[in-house]
C-alpha cells in the first residue's frame, strides 16, 4: 500500500476572529478546531502527520501533544511557505500527501480517504478536492477539461462572466504525490500583491509541467466549511451539534428537541434515553440506557448508568449508578460517586462524596467530602461541616443511619451502623452505632412573656 502522509496547517493568527486565542483553537462543540481536523486524519492511520504552528505554537503544541509532529513556520508567509516547513520531515519520503487547513473542524477522514483513493486511482500528481454550492461568490472556481481534469483554479475576482457561472468550487484541501509536491514548493513565486507563497501555485506548475490534474467533488459542501470569524464559528457549531445529534438519534436516542440540545463529540448515549431540552452534555461523558436527562441540565465528564434520571441539575466529573433520581435542582461536584437506587433531591449538593445504595437526600442538603453508606437518610436542611478554613475533614455515614433536619455534622466525625441522629443537633464527636444522639439546647418556655413585653413598652 503507498505510504500516506498528511500536513495541516495550524500556524495563522486569525485577525478576522478579534480573539485573544488563537484561531485553530476556537472550539467546536467543546474542542479545538485544529484537535477536530488532528483526530479525523488519525481515523486514517497515516505513516506521519505534520502540524505546521506559529501563531501560539507553545499553545497548539501542547493541546495536540502525542497526536502529531509538529513544524515551526516562524513567519507566516502563504500556504506554500507554511507547507514548505515540513521539508526535513517529509521531502525524501514516497508517497501521497494531503494538505488540510486546521480551520476546517467539519471536514471527517471520510471525505479525505475518497480523495487520497481517486488520486491514486486516477495517477494524478495532485488532486483538489472540490464541493458543488449554489453560492459559489468569492470562492476559486474549478475548471475541467473535456476529459475531466483539472483545466485551472480561477479566483472570483478574475473570473469571466462565463466562469463566474461554474458552481465547482475549490476547497482548499489538496493531495499531492510527496516528491512531486516539495520539488515544485521550490517553484513558487512570492510575486504578487501579498508578496506571500501560495499552495494553489503547485497545482498550476505542475499542470504547465503536462502533469496530471485531478479533482474530486464532495457531496457535503458543508464539511469544507472554513472558519475565519465568529460568524462562520457559529455556523460550524451548528452544523456539528445537527451531526452529532443525528448519529445519537439513529443510535435509538430520543432528543425531544435536538435545536435546544447541546452533545458534544466525545458523549456517549445508551439506546432508548430521552434528552429533554436545554441540556448540555460535554466532555468524556458517558450515559447508560433508558435514562431521562433534563430539560436544563448540565453535565459534564460523569458516567451515568442505566434507568437514572438527572433533571433541572448540574453534575461534573462523577459517577452516578442505575436508577438513581437526580433534581430537580441539584449539584453533583466533582469526584462524587453515588451508587445504585438513591436519591438526591431539590437543592442538594454532593461534593467529593460517596453516596450508598439506596441512600437519600431528599431536600435541602450540603454532603461535602463525606462517605455514606446504604439505606441513609439525611433529613432536610442537613449539613455535613467539614472545612475549618485551612483543612477539609471526612465526615463517614455508616449505613442505616437516620439524620434529623436541620442537622450539623461537624468533621472528623463518624456516625456508627442505624444511629438516630435528632432533628436539629449539631454533632461534634463520634455517635456509637444504634444510638440516638441529641446535641441541641432544652428548649424553655417563658409563659406570658410577651404579655409582660408588651406591658413595659
Amino acid at each position: 500500500m503507498t505510504n500516506r502522509f498528511a500536513v495541516i496547517l495550524a500556524a495563522g493568527q486569525g485577525t478576522r476572529m478579534k480573539s485573544k486565542l488563537y484561531k485553530v483553537l476556537h472550539p467546536v462543540c467543546g474542542k479545538p478546531m485544529v484537535e477536530h481536523v488532528v483526530d479525523q486524519i488519525s481515523k486514517l492511520k497515516m505513516n506521519k502527520m505534520v502540524t505546521i504552528i506559529g501563531h501560539g505554537a507553545d499553545l497548539v503544541r501542547a493541546k495536540l501533544e502525542g497526536k502529531t509532529t509538529f513544524a515551526l513556520q516562524e513567519k507566516q508567509l502563504g500556504t506554500a511557505h507554511a507547507v514548505i516547513q515540513a521539508d526535513k520531515e517529509l521531502a525524501e519520503e514516497d508517497g501521497v500527501t494531503v494538505v488540510v487547513c486546521g480551520d476546517t473542524p467539519l471536514i471527517q477522514a471520510e471525505t479525505i480517504e475518497a480523495l487520497m483513493n481517486h488520486h491514486e486511482e486516477q495517477k494524478a500528481v495532485a488532486t483538489i478536492l472540490t464541493a458543488y454550492t449554489d453560492q459559489p461568490e468569492g470562492y476559486g472556481r474549478l475548471i475541467r477539461n473535456k476529459e475531466g481534469f483539472v483545466e485551472r483554479i480561477v479566483e472570483h475576482k478574475d473570473a469571466s462572466e462565463e466562469e463566474r457561472k461554474v458552481k465547482e468550487i475549490n476547497t482548499g484541501v489538496f493531495c499531492f504525490n510527496n516528491k512531486a509536491l516539495f520539488s515544485t514548493l521550490k517553484k513558487v513565486s512570492n510575486d504578487n500583491a501579498q508578496g506571500e507563497y501560495y499552495l494553489p501555485d503547485v497545482i498550476e506548475i505542475l499542470k504547465n509541467q503536462g502533469e496530471i490534474v485531478s479533482a474530486y467533488q464532495t457531496n457535503d459542501m458543508e464539511e469544507t466549511l472554513g472558519v475565519n470569524d465568529r460568524v462562520a464559528l457559529a455556523n460550524a457549531e451548528k452544523i456539528m451539534r445537527k451531526r452529532i445529534n443525528t448519529f445519537h438519534m439513529k443510535n435509538g436516542v430520543s432528543i425531544i428537541d435536538p435545536e435546544q440540545t447541546y452533545i458534544e463529540l466525545d458523549v456517549t448515549i445508551g439506546a432508548d434515553t430521552v434528552i429533554y431540552p436545554g441540556t448540555i452534555l460535554s466532555g468524556q461523558t458517558v450515559i447508560g440506557e433508558d435514562c431521562m436527562i433534563g430539560p436544563n441540565s448540565e453535565i459534564k465528564d460523569c458516567i451515568i448508568r442505566n434507568g437514572t434520571s438527572v433533571r433541572h441539575s448540574v453534575a461534573h466529573n462523577s459517577a452516578i449508578g442505575e436508577n438513581v433520581q437526580i433534581g430537580p435542582f441539584a449539584h453533583i461536584r466533582p469526584n462524587s460517586n453515588i451508587d445504585d437506587d438513591v436519591k438526591i433531591g431539590n437543592f442538594v449538593e454532593i461534593k467529593k462524596a460517596s453516596f450508598g445504595k439506596g441512600s437519600k437526600a431528599s431536600h435541602l442538603s450540603y454532603i461535602g467530602d463525606a462517605e455514606v453508606g446504604s439505606n441513609v437518610n439525611i433529613g432536610c436542611g442537613s449539613i455535613t461541616v467539614n472545612y475549618d478554613g485551612k483543612n477539609k475533614y471526612l465526615t463517614k455515614i455508616e449505613d442505616g443511619v437516620f439524620v434529623g433536619c436541620n442537622s450539623n455534622l461537624v468533621a472528623p466525625v463518624t456516625i456508627g451502623k442505624n444511629a438516630y441522629i435528632a432533628a436539629g443537633s449539631t454533632i461534634t464527636e463520634d455517635v456509637p452505632g444504634d444510638s440516638l444522639s441529641i446535641a441541641r439546647a432544652r428548649q424553655v418556655n417563658k409563659e406570658n412573656y410577651v404579655n409582660k413585653l408588651k406591658h413595659n413598652q
